[in-house]
């Protein structure tokens, strides 16, 4: 429980304040070859050794639902999370869900820099209202 408030703290600094990971307009790695739907992440944050993204959800997303990709670069990795099933429920949580990976779990090395490939979703109370 600790741990998961501290990865939460982190997450809301990282996005907060630039995040330590990217994402850019068109994506960095090829994804068409990849199973299941690209999917758009409410946020993403890493620690020295996880990996953390929130990912919208009907109320029934679970890790086993969204898979991470690697891409290794000379200099670093590229995450692109998958939804490999899909969440049939109908309870929409307006914040998502938080999924996390160990950087074991994903082969990478502890302290690894890496960057996510997908695009981000904002949500509707978040966006800006249009002026009257």
């Amino acid at each position: 429980m600790r741990r998961t408030a501290a990865l939460c703290a982190i997450a809301a600094v990282a996005v907060l304040g630039g995040a330590c990971a990217t994402t850019n307009a068109e994506p960095v790695v090829r994804t068409a070859d990849m199973p299941g739907q690209l999917e758009p992440i409410h946020a993403a944050a890493f620690t020295r050794d996880t990996a953390v993204f929130w990912v919208s959800s009907n109320g029934c997303t679970s890790k086993a639902d969204v898979k991470p990709f690697i891409t290794r670069l000379r200099d670093s990795a590229v995450i692109t999370l998958r939804r490999v099933d899909e969440d049939q429920c109908a309870q929409p949580r307006s914040d998502g869900v938080q999924l996390q990976w160990s950087f074991e779990e994903l082969g990478l090395p502890p302290g690894a820099a890496v960057s996510v490939n997908n695009p981000y979703m904002m949500r509707q109370d978040d966006k800006p209202k249009e002026a009257s």
